[in-house]
């Protein structure tokens, strides 16, 4: 079992060796689209919020 785990992690370790990893310029850039896209999807629910609950409100009154 424990010659089974040992394979395991040897694999995972060959495998990582043959990941193409993201440079660092090209990490900061994905960060800043991921964080900038978060807040603008988080600005349109948001609005469309705003307006149907004030829609909403016009219709109960």
């Amino acid at each position: 079992m424990f010659d089974k785990v040992g394979k395991f992690f040897l694999e995972v370790k060959v495998e990582l060796s043959k990941v193409s990893w993201p440079t660092r310029q090209e990490l900061i850039a994905s960060t800043w689209l991921i964080i900038i896209m978060t807040v603008l999807l988080a600005a349109y629910i948001g609005l469309v919020d705003l307006v149907l609950s004030k829609l909403l409100g016009i219709l109960v009154k």
